[in-house]
């Protein structure tokens, strides 16, 4: 029946503008919507309309996570290359608050003129205006929420490189370390390059992996998090059902934000930050807390910092990124800081 889902989910991505198809490196088919009673839907259609009813087997949603970093590196991380004799130094830190969701919103990207992303940088959030104009690039897919920022001082042979640190970049925050997912909001500073004179030993083959090396290491000493979505809910409701929609909020770590009574009529509308993690079955829960009378709406809003530190054992954290490791058939165990870093 493969030829058969492949066929349905074409059809299924042709008529509904909001589905993203994608496979996975695991072979899955893997549906992507906004939110739950869209998947549901979406997955009916697939099934009997586009499929002629053919049976499919889904699995349980999956939600995307972020990596981030809480601190600057607590120390400058060194990697050298395959052949021994090139050393990269880097530091990651978190970038500015907002400053991701700028770069998101494409008022700061790679294509902007240099004078007016460093006045924007220099201004709104701080920044050095020289450093502004020594950004290398931005990732994932050069347009992503991290930068590279070269912060070495007259290193010979540096521009040659560039492209082969970038290249590294752009795989590396496309994969983070902790779970393979994007990274988001971290700035990874070059420090030092120690390179070889010979051009022949200082090719795209040793600096790439070493890059993403360094990079990986310099993420794993800052303090790295995971970032979860978050669903902005809109829930209209008469006054009766209030209180079922609290209690079934509390319940799904979400928090109440807005409560306002429609003038004119005896609905309330409420507005709710909700995990998306906990989103699942929240529309029949809140049915059946209020017997039916509140009606949902999600829609993604932000990426949210989890507290709990993944390089903790047992942590919250730590299981969620056990568990998304196990689904893309990669070794549980993350890898160790030692494997990316060298030493002297």
């Amino acid at each position: 029946n493969q030829p058969k889902l492949v066929e349905g989910l074409k059809r299924l991505a042709k008529s509904d503008p909001m589905v993203l198809c994608s496979i996975e490196e695991s072979g899955e088919h893997i549906i992507a919507g906004a939110g739950e009673l869209h998947l549901e839907i979406c997955l009916k259609d697939l099934q009997d309309d586009f499929m002629g009813g053919a049976e499919i087997i889904v699995s349980p949603p999956v939600v995307s996570f972020r990596e981030t970093v809480l601190d600057k590196s607590c120390r400058t991380v060194m990697s050298k290359s395959p052949n021994k004799h090139n050393r990269l130094y880097m530091e990651a830190r978190p970038l500015e608050e907002g400053l991701p969701e700028a770069i998101d919103e494409g008022r700061i990207g790679p294509r902007d003129d240099p004078k007016v992303r460093s006045k924007i940088l220099s201004e709104e959030f701080g920044w050095d205006k020289d450093l502004a104009k020594k950004i290398w690039c931005f990732g994932p897919e050069t347009t992503g929420p991290n930068m590279v920022v070269d912060m070495c001082k007259g290193v010979q042979y540096l521009n040659e490189i560039k492209d082969s640190v970038v290249a590294g970049f752009q795989w590396a925050s496309k994969e983070g370390a902790l779970a393979d997912e994007n990274m988001r909001g971290i700035c990874f500073e070059v420090c030092d390059v120690v390179l070889h004179t010979d051009a022949i030993h200082r090719g795209g083959g040793q600096v790439i992996p070493t890059a993403r090396r360094v990079i990986f290491a310099s993420q794993l000493t800052a303090k790295p998090r995971l970032l979860e979505p978050v669903y902005l809910v809109e829930i209209q409701a008469p006054e009766g059902a209030l209180g079922g929609i609290y209690g079934v909020l509390n319940q799904k770590r979400g928090h109440v934000f807005e409560e306002m009574q429609r003038p004119g009529t005896p609905l309330y509308n409420i507005k709710a930050y909700l995990p998306v993690i906990e989103s699942f079955g929240f529309s029949a829960t809140l049915r059946a807390a209020t017997s039916g009378q509140a009606f949902p709406q999600c829609v993604f809003d932000h990426w949210d910092v989890m507290n709990s530190d993944p390089l903790e054992v047992d942590s919250q954290s730590f299981n969620l990124v056990k568990e998304i490791r196990k689904r893309k058939g990669l070794k549980e165990q993350m890898t160790p800081l030692s494997d990316f870093e060298d030493k002297l």
